[in-house]
């Protein structure tokens, strides 16, 4: 039964790392893995995980995925999830991503934080968390699905690292002392029009809500929150499309802003 799970895993894990390599869209992992069965979806995440590891990428952070209670509900499940952020993801403000480098991409604006402190304990508090955090950044999570068509169940993007693609910082760090995340206001343009809007209540009612329950997770999976990662806390608005030649902003009160740049077809 053991080596039956084993094979089920790993075919899934090579379906999603065909799909990126090849840069296809492979089908949904409904034929392999059980609906809903989101644990042995993570499983799948961390073998492509150590893949990653293993082929000389480094660990720099986590995203966190589904903040959102209405999505939440579309996937039919009560909690977050989690995907991993190598240092291969990162780009900078208003760089031009190329044309080729993604699948499906869409963007979500959001709220970055980077740790100071460790977060390894198996008592955290709220108050861990604020001690734990250095600063925080506005950010643009540009999400990606190996699933073709973004044809999606929660066993779908966990598995496939929780949609991850790339991420963008903004370059001016804020100590949280001088922000209200709860009540921060986030606008994201494209072209200077206003395609998506939110607040940082929208993320579990408070961005370090989201944090605060992904360091307790990390520490139960054995990979706990270290000082210097980054964290995607969560989408503040609606997720949009992103086409070549787009140009998303989004600006987030106190944070200031950042910017996705998608480089024109060739």
């Amino acid at each position: 039964m053991i080596s039956q799970q084993t094979d089920v895993l790993t075919l899934a894990a090579n379906r999603l790392s065909s799909a990126e390599s090849s840069r296809t869209p492979c089908a949904p992992l409904s034929d392999i893995l059980p609906a809903q069965d989101v644990d042995l979806a993570y499983q799948v995440q961390n073998i492509n995980t150590q893949r990653r590891l293993t082929a000389g990428h480094a660990l720099v952070g986590r995203k966190i995925g589904l903040t959102s209670k209405a999505v939440q509900a579309q996937l039919g499940v009560d909690q977050p999830d989690y995907g991993m952020l190598f240092d291969d993801m990162a780009v900078p403000d208003g760089w031009e991503i190329a044309s080729g480098r993604l699948l499906q991409p869409k963007a979500e604006a959001e709220i970055a934080f980077v740790l100071g402190r460790d977060l390894g304990s198996e008592h955290i508090t709220l108050a861990d968390i604020i001690g734990a955090v250095e600063y925080a950044l506005p950010a643009i999570e540009v999400v990606d699905s190996r699933i073709a068509n973004w044809k999606i169940s929660i066993v779908d993007t966990v598995a496939d690292n929780a949609s991850s693609g790339l991420y963008v910082l903004g370059g001016h760090p804020r100590r949280l002392s001088d922000l209200n995340l709860r009540d921060c206001a986030m606008v994201m343009t494209r072209q200077g029009q206003p395609v998506s809007t939110g607040v940082g209540a929208a993320c579990l009612g408070n961005p370090l809500n989201a944090l605060w329950w992904l360091a307790q997770m990390m520490v139960r999976v054995g990979r706990p929150l270290q000082a210097g990662d980054t964290v995607l806390s969560g989408a503040l608005g609606p997720m949009v499309s992103a086409t070549p030649g787009d140009v998303l902003e989004a600006s987030i009160t106190g944070l200031g802003s950042v910017r996705a740049a998608f480089a024109k077809e060739s």
